[in-house]
């Protein structure tokens, strides 16, 4: 398998994982008040898995450009 295939199915997982916690956190904006302790946590894994899928797309990006 090639450095690009690994990557892509690397975002691939990436972004089901971005998704999930872009779910997570929309269900818990919709169970406020309740639970609403949580935020910066569920806040803080949903950043990290959007950074981490924007940072592998660009890899992907630049690999393919080249």
């Amino acid at each position: 398998m090639s450095e690009i295939d690994d990557l892509k199915a690397t975002v691939k997982k990436l972004s089901q994982k971005a998704t999930a916690m872009k779910m997570n956190l929309h269900d818990l904006s919709e169970e406020l008040p309740v639970d609403y302790e949580k935020i910066p946590t569920v806040a803080a894994e949903c950043f990290e898995a959007f950074k981490a899928l924007t940072e592998a797309r660009a890899r992907l990006k630049a690999l393919e450009g080249a």
